[in-house]
C-alpha cells in the first residue's frame, strides 16, 4: 500500500477498505514541514534552440499532510519566492524577475495547492494541484517517487520525494521571446519542473 491512493469506483473502494493497514505506512500519518535546506526546487528550459538553462529557486517554503490510514486525504502546499531565482547569470536573473517574466515586484510568489492524488504502482505516484504563477491558476500534475523515511541524526523524522512536472510557459502568460536569424525563438515554450522535497514531522 503506498501514501497515495488511487481513486476507485465503489466495489473496489469497499475491497480496499477491508484490508489491513500497513504499521509502517500508519505511522506517517502527520503534519510535516517541508526544509528548504534539503530541498530543491528547479526548472531546465531550452535556449537558443541547442542546450538547455538550469535554474532554481532558493526560497521556498510548504507543507504536506500525511494520512497513512487514508492516504488519499494527504495533501501538499508550496509557496517559492520567485524573487529568489538562481540561474547562475544575474543579469539574466534580473530579466527573469522583470515585467518581461515573471514581474517579481508585482508578484512575488507561486503557489502549488494540491487538489487530489493517485498511486502508479510501486513508489510512483501523481498528484495533481492548482499552480499560480503571477495572476494565473491552472491544473499541474506532478509525477512523484517516493524515496522513504528516516531519522536524522537530530531526532527529526523524515520523508522525501523526487518529481518532475512539464508546463508551457505561456500558459500562464510568460510569453515573452525573440527571434533567431537562424529560425526559432530564443527561448523554448516548453519549461521542465524539478521537485526533490525532504521534510521533517512535525511534533505532536
Amino acid at each position: 500500500m503506498g501514501l497515495f491512493s488511487r481513486k476507485n469506483n465503489t466495489e473496489s473502494a469497499a475491497t480496499v477498505a477491508t484490508l489491513p493497514v500497513d504499521p509502517a505506512l500508519a505511522a506517517l500519518t502527520g503534519d510535516y514541514t517541508i526544509d528548504p535546506a534539503h530541498s530543491s526546487i528547479g526548472f531546465t528550459v531550452r535556449h537558443a534552440m541547442v542546450t538547455n538553462v538550469r535554474g532554481s529557486f532558493a526560497e521556498h517554503e510548504g507543507s504536506l499532510k500525511l494520512n497513512g490510514t487514508d492516504p488519499a486525504a494527504s495533501s501538499a502546499a508550496i509557496d517559492v519566492k520567485i524573487a529568489s531565482i538562481d540561474t547562475g547569470i544575474a543579469d539574466r536573473d534580473g530579466h527573469l524577475r522583470s515585467g518581461d517574466f515573471f514581474d517579481a515586484e508585482t508578484f512575488p510568489l507561486m503557489t502549488f495547492r494540491s487538489t487530489e492524488a493517485a498511486h502508479l504502482g510501486g513508489d510512483k505516484y501523481q498528484v495533481k494541484g492548482d499552480l499560480t504563477i503571477k495572476d494565473v491558476t491552472k491544473p499541474l500534475a506532478i509525477d512523484l517517487e517516493f524515496n522513504g523515511t528516516a531519522t536524522d541524526v537530530y531526532g527529526n523524522e523524515r520523508v522525501g520525494f523526487e518529481g518532475t512536472a512539464e508546463i508551457l510557459r505561456s500558459d500562464w502568460g510568460l510569453t515573452w521571446n525573440a527571434a533567431l536569424e537562424t529560425g526559432g525563438v530564443m527561448v523554448s515554450d516548453k519549461v521542465k519542473l524539478n521537485f526533490d522535497i525532504s521534510a521533517i514531522k512535525n511534533a505532536a
